[in-house]
């Protein structure tokens, strides 16, 4: 009886540090974020459901990207190296070899149309034009070419492998499942956020220079080899799909990833930073398992003492 009060009173402590204490930590210091919306309804100034023609498209980019851009996958190369463009705008222009697979197409058309707004970094880049956004607007494109210039990048962007393909490939290559997966989300990772941020413990440094970057940004980005365990899956679903949500005033965009592409970029962190979550989740129920069949083994065997006892 004396046991099963002292658990009382634990449980008790317990239940009131979790139920009191945690929710005004999370809740009230930390306040959640709102979900993540992966079809940025808040854009609205592209007409989505317009088909776009490839053909057209493509000429639209080479006349109004390939300045800038890379297209790797369909052969236009980058002008510049990464430091004189990087140097000429602030940040490395990404090579837009998989636009059109990991940017949401509302996203990826309102981009076009208006970077800043699609971004939601205003704040530093007001309408004022006191600091101009190294993308121009395209806003005085018709809604069709914006779209043409879309379905062009969705038509030359490799597909992603699904699970049965990668397996496919480990076989083939006489490589593990992990290291072709972790190979595919890397790509995924580095268009969407290599130029700005290193993974160091993933081999991977930022294509824009530190210094550029620091100009450009106003601060370093950090290094996001752990920021898997420092911030958790959940915080950064929301935090990618949506910065100034959880970090208001913050000098990061935007990404506008689709669902598929923001949950490799972070089944990519969890592969650099957390490569031990797999087998530590399957060895947790063995271990509670070891210890339920411990702890009725000492119950017994403390209830055999105490009668002898008595």
């Amino acid at each position: 009886m004396k046991e099963l009060k002292i658990l009382a009173v634990v449980a008790s402590l317990v239940l009131v540090t979790f139920y009191g204490i945690e929710p005004y930590a999370h809740h009230v210091m930390h306040p959640e974020g709102k979900p993540a919306d992966f079809k940025f309804s808040d854009l609205k100034n592209v007409d989505t459901s317009l088909k776009g023609d490839v053909t057209a498209g493509k000429e639209s980019f080479v006349n109004n990207c390939t300045a800038c851009h890379s297209l790797t996958a369909d052969g236009f190369d980058p002008m510049m190296s990464d430091a004189d463009s990087a140097a000429a705008y602030g940040v490395t222009p990404p090579d837009l070899s998989l636009a059109g697979r990991i940017y949401e197409k509302n996203f990826l058309a309102n981009f076009i149309f208006d970077p800043v707004t699609a971004t939601k970094v205003e704040h530093k880049y007001p309408a004022n034009g006191s600091k101009v956004y190294p993308m121009p607007a395209y806003s005085w494109m018709g809604a069709q070419e914006i779209m043409n210039i879309v379905a062009y990048l969705e038509s030359v962007s490799p597909k992603a492998i699904d699970e049965a393909g990668l397996a496919s490939l480990a076989a083939k290559e006489e490589r593990t499942l992990f290291d072709v997966s972790r190979e595919q989300n890397a790509e995924v990772f580095k268009s969407a956020c290599g130029r700005c941020h290193d993974m160091k413990y993933g081999g991977l440094s930022a294509t824009t220079p530190k210094v550029t970057i620091q100009g450009y940004m106003g601060s370093t980005p950090p290094d996001l080899s752990q920021y898997i365990i420092s911030r958790g899956s959940h915080y950064l679903d929301g935090f990618i799909n949506n910065p100034q949500e959880y970090l208001h005033g913050t000098g990061m965009p935007r990404v506008g990833l689709s669902e598929q592409a923001q949950a490799e970029v972070i089944e990519y962190m969890t592969q650099v930073g957390d490569p031990k979550k797999t087998e530590r989740e399957e060895l947790g129920p063995k271990v509670l398992l070891y210890l339920l069949i411990f702890a009725i083994l000492a119950y017994l065997w403390k209830r055999k003492i105490w009668s002898e006892v008595h």
